[in-house]
């Protein structure tokens, strides 16, 4: 019988981790560092873990998501609640940072991050297990019409966003984290997704459009969009974190022509430009006519939909989705789809009442895009700040 993750850390077997916690690598901007190993490979591509918030939302996406809900066993007490945490945070600042955490028996698959990062949110359920209000930061998201949720996919009390550029890194990472935690959570769900390598630029969806132009910038855009700034300490420098699961009919939108799909889309497909202009990220011009008199912009194209609408300069949000590509089911092959595509599509802000929800709202009452994807999972967490060496994810919170 093995030794429990809890009990192996009360034991001295711990001391050897010790000692090695003070390597963990401290970084506030969580951008990749490029350190050349004593090989040809570049062994230690780091993401600096500990900062003013977590790794994982600013960080430029990696190829690689697996995302992982859990809830709460009901045995599970509060100081159950502390204790997880601490071991969680303890252990993926490890792995992010290419050491192997204690209790693993692998050190071999931590010795490569690949710009690995491990990120916390906590549902609205976990916050009435620690006597907690739930804050209004986690108010419901809203019914949408055109919603097929699948419960399968719905709301946990807590979630890991596990992303890395090396797809085995990744699955080791998230077989740990799993093990650690069996004592306090199940395992309700795991989306994974890949994307395009970062330095190609805006990735693609299966759709072949790209997927993230509009997103913030700078760190002024981050602390206007996501970042937390206002409330109770335990919030600040956190942000929210919307999941939404959508599925992507490949069948039927390949049989669009080109000029079709950009119409839907508003922007071109090869450029990601819009229609009224040259380049990805220019301004569009929803003015701009072609030579029959009628808009050059679709007005319920996608893109135009989901335009910050004057007047409302918060209409704003971090977007960070991954593609996902399964095998047909016996369900989808009798409805006639050969594929069984789509995104997990994942953003963050400040407040989904005031961002996500509102943008939603408007691309559900009138977008062309409707026509090929449905919204099949749902589901919404506080990602709390970024911590120090020594702290663990939520330590204010829960104090």
């Amino acid at each position: 019988m093995g030794v429990s993750r809890r009990a192996f850390l009360k034991g001295g077997f711990a001391l050897g981790a010790a000692s090695a916690a003070g390597a963990a690598l401290s970084a506030c901007d969580n951008q990749p560092e490029h350190t050349t190993g004593d090989g040809a490979q570049e062994k230690a591509q780091l993401v600096g873990f500990d900062g003013p918030h977590q790794a994982g939302i600013s960080t430029e996406a990696q190829t690689t998501l697996n995302l992982v809900g859990f809830n709460v066993l009901a045995q599970t007490d509060p100081t159950s609640i502390r204790n997880l945490l601490r071991l969680w945070t303890e252990d993926a600042r490890a792995l992010c940072s290419g050491r192997n955490p204690v209790g693993s028996l692998e050190p071999e698959l931590s010795e490569n991050p690949a710009n690995m990062t491990i990120t916390c949110g906590f549902g609205p359920r976990l916050f009435e297990i620690l006597g907690r209000d739930i804050p209004e930061i986690l108010s419901p998201i809203p019914s949408f019409s055109k919603d097929q949720l699948d419960p399968a996919w719905g709301q946990t009390d807590l979630a890991l966003q596990i992303c890395g550029d090396d797809a085995v890194t990744v699955a080791h990472a998230t077989r740990h984290m799993i093990r650690s935690a069996v004592e306090y959570v199940a395992v309700e769900w795991i989306q994974q997704g890949f994307n395009e390598p970062a330095e190609r630029g805006t990735p693609r969806n299966l759709f072949g459009l790209k997927d993230g132009t509009v997103n913030p910038r700078d760190q002024r855009d981050y602390d206007d969009v996501v970042w937390i700034g206002q409330g109770p300490q335990w919030q600040r420098g956190g942000t929210v974190m919307v999941v939404r699961r959508i599925a992507m009919n490949l069948d039927t939108w390949e049989q669009l022509d080109r000029t079709s799909r950009e119409t839907a889309f508003g922007r071109a497909l090869d450029t990601g430009a819009p229609l009224s202009g040259t380049e990805e990220f220019d301004a569009p011009d929803f003015r701009a006519t072609d030579g029959t008199g009628l808009p050059v912009i679709d007005p319920m194209s996608h893109m135009a939909r989901a335009t910050i609408p004057r007047g409302k300069p918060e209409q704003q949000i971090r977007r960070r989705a991954y593609n996902y590509d399964l095998p047909p089911t016996s369900q989808t092959l009798a409805g006639g789809q050969t594929s069984n595509s789509g995104l997990v599509f994942i953003c963050f802000q400040k407040d989904h009442r005031k961002q996500f929800s509102p943008i939603q709202q408007r691309l559900d009452e009138g977008d062309r895009i409707n026509q090929w994807i449905t919204h099949i999972g749902s589901a919404l967490y506080f990602c709390p700040p970024g911590t120090q060496q020594g702290k663990y994810w939520g330590q204010e919170l829960l104090g």
